[in-house]
Formats: C-alpha cells, structure tokens, sequence
C-alpha cells in the first residue's frame, strides 16, 4: 500500500491523522473484498488514482467500497459569530433525514485551494483599487500554504497567472494578476465561475474555495446558470461572493450570489461601500480557517445518480441555540469508482 500512501498525502492535502484514518478505514474494507472506492463531489478522492493494472503479476487493482463523504462546516452563534472548541459528539449530520454516523473529526487550519473570481466589466471600473485591495488583504490573512490563483473576467475570461503557474502564495504574483486587465466591456459571470471550478481539480489540497467579486449579472456567457449551479453542486468547491452594486446599475443579480453561495456552503456579503471589501476578504479568510470538518460514510450507498440532502446541526451547552453552515447536499454517482495501484500482492 506504499504508492497509495503516497497518492494520499500528495492529492488530499490532509493532515497526518485524517491520512491514518482513511488508511484503516481502506483496510478494513479490503479485509471483507468489497467493490469500489467512490469520487464523490465532496470527497477526498482524486479521480486520477495511483496507476492502471497490467499484465504484471506485482499489479493489481484496488477495489474498495469507502464512499466517505467530506463536509467544511462553519458554526455561528446568535451573533452570528464564529464558535470555535466544540467536539465531535456536539454535532450531527443527517443525509435525506437520516442520521450518519461520524467517522472521523477535525478541527485544523487546513490549507486550501482558492480561485478569486473578478468581475472586470465596465461597471467596475471605478471599484477596481478596492477589489485588488481586498483580495491581496485575503491573501494576507490566509494560510501560507494555500494555493491561490486569479480568474479574471469581463465578455471574455481568462487567467491572470502566467501558462506555467498555476497557483501561488506570492503577493507580487497575485497583484499583477489582479491588474492585468482593464475593467472595460460586457459581464460573463458563469463563464469564469465554470473556468474557476474547472482550475479547482487541479489544486492538491482537500479544501476548495472560490471567492466571486461581482455585481451577479451575466449578458455574454455561453453557459447557464442552471449549468454552472450543477457544476458547482457536483465539486468540492465552497464559494463566497462579494456583490458589488451600483443603483443606476439595472443587471445585478443579488439573488444569483446567494445561490452559488448558499448550495456550496459559502455566504453572500453585499457591502455599502466598495470599502468594505477588503474587511470582507479578511473575515472570509477567517471563516475558512476556523471550519470543522466532519467525515461518514452514508448509511444508504445505493449508485442511483440522485441529489441527497445534507444537513449538519450542533450544539453545545453555554452557546445558545447554534447554526451550521455547509453545502446543501451533493449527487451520488451513478458508477462505482476503481483505484488502481502498484504493489506486491497480498
């Protein structure tokens, strides 16, 4: 099991006890020769696994049944303030109704992958000195070890990296991204949010997050939002949008940020003034490294394809009632998936 350890530590990201963890669970179930191990939307899982079976006889095929599914949950109190030292027996979570078991706990300042979404229309134009602000301002306060990258958009998207990096920590990197376009032009929201989703899978960190600046209309985007909300339902990506409004603006869409933000676990911040960004960016950074995450295996594993509903819930006492917020749910797959792996055999 040597290569997949290896697979693990390389394409989660996760702590040296989260890997233990998925390690025992993994032999376990191959004592009792079960079938597949799954990708499902808010797993762990790369879907590209260790290496293919050949004709060798050292070769074989991983096949595990550990459909482990993988929530980032922020915990607020009435003052809708973060609540941090709880325990994993302060928390349940129900999947269609259903209560889980929880198989595994944490409470770390994980690092991330995280793409900041800009809104480079013509409407932005006299916004822009704020939002690189508050972006570089996000950047400062979040874990060293995150990777970030920048989507930039108008009608057209495009990456404000270079081709050869596709990620960094480098503030010089991330401001000359932030300002290497005009703010000039029409509005593809769902065009760049499906870029930045897409550019997710290649982060190998466990935790995704998106961070979308913009005014929430779209007037030249080739795909929908009803696509682009399934894209977003179907990965691992958390997403927080900033909206960003003039009144004599007639095309934003608050309500389309609070979409994207309420299915994935996120939340919508619609500031008074384009000042406020940068104190926004710091408490998202905030958010992201003061969340829970909790692991289970769903009680029903059926491979039908259908959205289940997840919802997390906590208390705790001296806290008052307690809210959770996570993503809404996610859509089994409707197929199994094999690990291949390299090794003696057994």
């Amino acid at each position: 099991m040597t290569a997949f350890r290896i697979h693990l530590k390389r394409e989660t990201g996760l702590s040296s006890q989260w890997n233990l963890w998925i390690r025992r669970s993994i032999a376990s179930a191959c004592k009792y020769s079960l079938l597949a191990l799954i990708a499902l939307p808010c797993f762990v899982w790369s879907q590209d696994a260790v290496s293919s079976q050949s004709n060798s006889s050292n070769d074989y095929t991983l096949r595990i049944n550990t459909n482990l599914v993988i929530l980032s949950a922020t915990v607020l109190d009435r003052r809708n303030a973060l609540v941090s030292g709880l325990g994993k027996d302060n928390f349940q979570v129900y999947e269609n109704h259903v209560l889980q078991e929880i198989k595994y706990f944490s409470h770390e300042d994980l690092p991330v992958t995280v793409g900041l979404v800009i809104d480079n229309s013509g409407s932005m134009s006299s916004k822009r000195t704020n939002v690189i602000a508050a972006a570089l301002s996000f950047a400062h306060s979040s874990n060293p070890q995150d990777q970030v990258f920048v989507v930039n958009f108008n009608e057209h998207v495009s990456y404000g990296l270079p081709a050869d990096i596709p990620f960094t920590d480098r503030q010089d990197q991330l401001q000359h991204a932030l300002s290497s376009i005009k703010a000039i032009g029409q509005t593809a929201l769902y065009d760049a949010i499906a870029t930045a989703l897409d550019h997710l899978k290649q982060g190998n960190l466990a935790k995704k997050v998106l961070i979308v600046i913009s005014d929430g209309g779209d007037n030249a985007s080739r795909h929908s939002m009803a696509q682009v909300l399934e894209m977003a339902r179907s990965s691992a990506a958390i997403i927080y949008t900033i909206g960003i409004f003039d009144e004599q603006d007639g095309d934003q869409k608050p309500g389309v940020l609070k979409r994207f933000a309420k299915e994935t676990g996120g939340e919508a911040f619609f500031p008074e003034s384009p000042k406020e960004i940068s104190s926004i960016c710091e408490g998202i950074a905030h958010d992201i490294r003061n969340q829970y995450t909790l692991a289970y295996v769903p009680a029903i594993s059926k491979h039908d394809g259908e959205f289940r509903v997840v919802d997390v819930r906590a208390n705790a006492p001296g806290h008052g009632r307690l809210s959770v917020r996570t993503r809404t749910g996610y859509s089994f797959p409707l197929e199994p998936l094999a690990i291949g792996s390299k090794g003696n055999r057994p």
